[in-house]
């Protein structure tokens, strides 16, 4: 399991309704059923991913993100999560106010395009970024939205959403002294979790 999902758990609480969406395999709502003792739900599309929930015992709706969560009533869940997937979906701004209909908080993580290994890589080589955290080359990215930290924060201003707690991580997972003085240039992947103002 990716060590941000640790760091995840420990802003779950105990007993929680979780909705995972975009759950892949289903580690997460595993690991929050094991250690938080939470149930929910996981949305997945791919196939191979939902045999690996039900495998698991995780409850998983076959659904594609880009269709909303109407099927979901208002205040369904505590926690709406969303991990790296955020980028790769295109209605955005649709998804956030989705998440945070359905659920009194929604977490959020993502690659951010802000790095400063990104910048160099497009200033200097003049090539989109290939980096840990975003492995993929222009043209086979599953990536639809690029954005940083900032772009993020200023959308969630813009939409009144209110960012409740932040961590920033590198490619290896760890906090450091840098990236929590300049997170939008030294952190790779950021964590967030959210509420309506």
């Amino acid at each position: 399991m990716r060590p941000e999902l640790e760091l995840i758990g420990d802003w779950i609480r105990a007993g929680a309704r979780v909705l995972d969406l975009g759950c892949g395999d289903g580690a997460l709502l595993a690991h929050l059923r094991a250690r938080r003792q939470v149930s929910g739900y996981g949305l997945e599309i791919d196939t191979a991913n939902i045999v690996k929930c039900i495998q698991a015992g995780v409850n998983v709706i076959h659904a594609d993100l880009e269709d909303g969560l109407a099927d979901f009533g208002d205040g369904s869940f505590d926690y709406v999560i969303m991990t790296q997937t955020l980028q790769a979906v295109r209605h955005t701004e649709a998804l956030l106010d989705e998440m945070l209909r359905v659920g009194r908080q929604g977490i959020v993580t993502f690659p951010n395009f802000g790095f400063w290994r990104c910048r160099v890589q497009v200033a200097l080589q003049g090539l989109m970024p290939v980096v840990k955290t975003l492995p993929y080359q222009w043209y086979d990215t599953p990536n639809v939205h690029l954005f940083t930290l900032r772009d993020f924060e200023a959308l969630c201003r813009r939409k009144r959403i209110d960012i409740l707690e932040r961590t920033v991580l590198d490619h290896a997972h760890r906090t450091w002294l840098g990236s929590r003085l300049w997170p939008n240039l030294l952190s790779e992947i950021a964590l967030y979790r959210l509420s309506r103002a």
